[in-house]
């Protein structure tokens, strides 16, 4: 794999520029609510933007990767990357009167970026390490997790330090990542990825029920760790009264630092990775519940701390498993897989807002939360959180399901590992390499390789 080490780290600098698309924005709102006037509904919309753009790139490499010149796309990635985030600071510099319209031109334009990160490097790294695909996945995804804890603690001191009205220039320091991702992809060597050989070849994807199974996992997975990621610094900065700045630190940092911890756990000694999903379902589970039942804000910090720990398998872990149910998946599945990830990563934290706002502005809340001992907007944020474990508990029931299927197909009588009846019952495998020919007819229909693509 030594051929391939400029494109590991290639793929490692494109997640810490998803690092900083990812969470720049929420960090930059104060300062844009109060330089240019943009309200809080306006600066909300950014994260909508954002979640959507990426979506429907997911979807048009779902049915159209094929018209893509992969390896040139993503090379041309990173400098997508660089363009978004300049136009997001020059816009607002240059014309202040119409800041609002180029921080969304800019929020599209790295989103766009950020979509094909999404789609294009999961399959790479898999392609590089295909006998070690589940560890190497792991890390890869452990690297996005630190790049926001550096992300949050950097940005939110570095605006201390130079004022909330010089905000341009920590985004302009924060283009130095997709310049050198730009750099080393120039020089990377990108493995050959299959796609499907037409349109259709993708819609055929949704006939396939596992594959239907493993796009839920994502989804509700994505949405329990989103839906933390987005309401974590606030509800660190209600609950205890502590200013802005350290609830982001706090809030969102103390989340994407276990976040990292669990990623590069499992990328250094992980095992058993059905049994790791199910168990960090479960422990989101109990922690959405302490966030939202305990009378005790400690209590609630460590339940926040403690969902990115258990939730940081289910997005990258995902994949880990459609990859085990389909180890020849072509680029298509990984686009719909990003879908779904998308898709829930940006209902949860809508739907906690909906649920909070319906309750803070319901005229018996004050009273119920003064009987409480907390403000109705406390209250609105514990009743979204509350509602929202409706995700984290369905994503228990899909891994549960992905991981009874996936015994179901080791054991079945076609497939080679099944014994005679004078023999004893063998170890179930673990190395999904060896069943890449023991599909159902169902999987080879959309995993078979095209014509070999030729960057």
């Amino acid at each position: 794999m030594s051929s391939f080490k400029t494109t590991k780290f290639a793929a490692y600098t494109a997640n810490l520029s998803m690092s900083v698309i990812g969470i720049i924005s929420p960090l930059l709102f104060s300062s844009f609510q109060e330089i240019y006037g943009i309200s809080y509904g306006l600066l909300g919309l950014l994260v909508l933007v954002n979640f959507c753009t990426q979506l429907l790139i997911d979807l048009v490499f779902s049915f159209y990767s094929h018209r893509f010149n992969i390896s040139k796309t993503v090379k041309i990635m990173p400098v997508l990357t660089t363009i978004g985030l300049l136009l997001y600071a020059v816009i607002p510099i240059a014309f202040p009167n119409a800041a609002y319209f180029g921080i969304v031109f800019g929020t599209i334009v790295f989103a766009a970026s950020s979509g094909l990160s999404e789609v294009l490097i999961s399959p790479i790294i898999a392609a590089i390490y295909p006998e070690n695909t589940e560890h190497e996945m792991s890390k890869l995804h452990s690297v996005y997790a630190w790049g926001v804890v550096v992300v949050v603690i950097l940005s939110s001191v570095v605006l201390n330090f130079i004022g909330k009205q010089n905000w341009f220039w920590l985004v302009f320091g924060w283009t130095s990542i997709p310049i050198l991702s730009t750099f080393l992809f120039a020089f990377a060597k990108i493995p050959s990825i299959d796609t499907p050989q037409k349109s259709s070849g993708a819609f055929c994807l949704f006939g396939n029920k596992t594959l239907i199974l493993c796009i839920l996992c994502i989804f509700f997975g994505g949405a329990s760790e989103c839906t933390m990621t987005q309401w974590s610094s606030g509800y660190i900065e209600q609950a205890l009264q502590i200013p802005k700045l350290w609830g982001d630190i706090f809030g969102t940092a103390m989340f994407a630092l276990m976040l990292g911890i669990g990623r590069s756990l499992y990328g250094a000694i992980g095992k058993k990775i059905y049994l790791i999903l199910i168990g960090g379902s479960v422990g989101a589970v109990v922690c959405y519940l302490t966030a939202a039942l305990s009378p005790l804000p400690i209590l609630g910090l460590i339940a926040c701390a403690l969902t990115g720990l258990c939730t940081s398998m289910l997005w990258p872990g995902s994949l880990i498993v459609v990859s085990d149910h389909f180890p020849k998946a072509n680029i298509a599945v990984f686009a719909l897989m990003a879908a779904g990830g998308d898709l829930g990563g940006s209902i949860g934290p809508q739907l906690t807002g909906i649920i909070a706002d319906a309750v803070i502005a319901n005229p018996g809340a004050v009273s119920f939360a003064e009987n409480l001992g907390m403000s109705v907007e406390q209250l609105g944020m514990k009743a979204g959180i509350l509602f929202c474990v409706i995700f984290p508990i369905l994503a228990v029931l899909c891994f549960s399901l992905a991981y009874k299927a996936r015994k179901k197909t080791l054991l079945s009588p076609e497939h080679p590992s099944t014994f005679k009846k004078d023999q004893s019952i063998p170890p179930i495998p673990t190395d999904p390499e060896k069943y890449a020919a023991d599909q159902t007819d169902a999987e080879k229909e959309f995993t078979q390789p095209s014509e070999t693509h030729k960057p």
